[in-house]
């Protein structure tokens, strides 16, 4: 009998099939073109600054969608892609739901791999967020109030965010994250070495080592909502269900918040809908409730699962 490839995993091609993302649906490219063409819509419907420096390259940039009033809680939404590919214009759409609730969204942007490397992304969201605290009362948002959520890669790099030191490293208060929401995120860069993704990744031993939050875990304040799409490839369940375990014996607090009959990208069309089930439980996480609000397990499995246009 072969060795295992990673835990049991025996073959590449098992272990690619569970970081497939594209091939766990039918139609990858319907869900492009929904988030485009939902993102074009959001961009002509909300009055927003396009293409805001917070960096010295050319891809540390931002989309900000400010709120209406000054003083206004903030959010940074972290996009995903495997690191490897998309952008912040591709993800306007998750700015419509946090604008139905007053707050200023900044949609972040940042180099891809191979170009740079995951520690380097992370570098990126980091400076971001110090950005963010010294500018954004520039666009109507509270400095005092800032909130980060990412999907997928961009779950991993909200969760390296809120376990940063930020008084130490960047002299900001150690608090500066009122709260962090992972959508579908990987929080352990090794499986992902050993996948199909490699050739563009790059995950060396040093990445894995000092960019996988699994493995950073420490004493936070920032309270953590972690959520994910029942139908997704099983690797993305195992990542949640385990940070989300860790996280919390580590002595810091976390909520999880089930997306039953969601897949890996319908678990993210809630954000284009400040009603919708999952915003209401991050608003309940930047309101600082001690858990999102219930609702019947079956509730959104109940609900067509609809398309980021058609909520828009």
């Amino acid at each position: 009998m072969c060795a295992a490839i990673y835990r049991d995993f025996q073959t590449q091609k098992e272990l690619d099939g569970a970081y497939d993302v594209e091939a766990s649906v039918p139609d990858f490219m319907a869900y492009a073109h929904q988030f485009i063409d939902g993102s074009a819509d959001t961009r002509r419907d909300l009055f927003h600054h396009a293409n805001i420096s917070f960096g010295p390259t050319v891809e540390e940039f931002c989309d900000i969608f400010p709120a209406d009033s000054p003083g206004a809680p903030v959010m940074i939404f972290i996009h995903g892609g495997y690191w490897r590919m998309l952008g912040a214009g591709d993800f306007s759409f998750v700015a419509r739901g946090f604008a139905g609730r007053g707050v200023t969204t900044v949609v972040a942007n940042y180099a891809l791999c191979p170009q740079v490397s995951i520690p380097e992304i992370v570098r990126q969201m980091r400076a971001l967020v110090w950005w963010t605290y010294h500018n954004i009362a520039g666009f109507n948002g509270d400095p005092e109030n800032i909130h980060v959520s990412g999907h997928s890669a961009g779950g991993h790099l909200a969760a390296m965010c809120a376990l940063t030191n930020w008084s130490a490293g960047y002299g900001l208060p150690s608090n500066v994250l009122k709260s962090a929401t992972a959508i579908s995120g990987l929080f352990d860069l090794e499986p992902i070495s050993f996948t199909y993704l490699q050739p563009d990744l790059r995950i060396s031993h040093e990445d894995i080592a000092v960019a996988s939050p699994q493995r950073l875990l420490r004493k936070v304040t920032t309270p953590m909502l972690i959520t994910y799409g029942s139908d997704e490839p099983s690797e993305f369940s195992r990542h949640s269900e385990e940070f989300l375990s860790a996280w919390r014996k580590t002595g810091n607090h976390a909520s999880y918040f089930p997306q039953i009959g969601r897949n890996h990208f319908t678990a993210i069309t809630d954000l284009a809908d400040s009603d919708a089930p999952l915003t209401r439980a991050i608003f309940d996480i930047m309101d600082h409730r001690s858990d999102p609000r219930p609702i019947r397990r079956n509730s959104v499995h109940a609900r067509p699962v609809p398309s980021v246009r058609s909520l828009l």
